[in-house]
């Protein structure tokens, strides 16, 4: 049995991130990985899919207790599982960020509209983690 340790949440101005990325092109590499520009890139409109994962970051970064700067945007990957479903793959200081909290599985989901983006990061621990970590307290 696990146990929740963390919730994010983060939504995302659809149109005002097009119009970073617009000014800023170099932004999309920085932030996003060969495999998040790909998938985006596929859509008619790359914006909305960009928007839901750039959410998905900062969720797992509120989750980790991280804020911005706290990890490397290529840290934290939204891949998808056959059938579509999205995961997150974390490396680097999120994923030792993630495993000093005893983070054993993350749960995202994210959607979109033409307006809005938004993601939600679910953290969870081994129920043994869960509870000594109750009762450090």
């Amino acid at each position: 049995m696990a146990a929740i340790c963390g919730v994010g949440v983060d939504a995302v101005d659809v149109e005002r991130f097009r119009q970073v990325l617009r000014r800023r092109p170099s932004l999309a590499d920085r932030v996003f990985t060969a495999g998040e520009l790909a998938y985006a890139r596929g859509a008619l409109d790359p914006a909305p899919r960009l928007a839901a994962r750039f959410a998905a970051k900062e969720a797992a970064l509120k989750v980790l207790g991280l804020g911005l700067g706290g990890a490397a945007w290529h840290e934290l990957e939204v891949r998808h599982l056959p059938g579509g479903r999205p995961e997150l793959a974390v490396r680097g200081r999120a994923a030792a960020a993630a495993a000093a909290q005893g983070v054993t599985r993350w749960h995202l989901s994210l959607t979109h509209t033409e307006l809005v983006a938004v993601a939600s990061v679910v953290a969870e621990v081994a129920e043994v983690a869960a509870g000594a970590a109750q009762e450090g307290r």
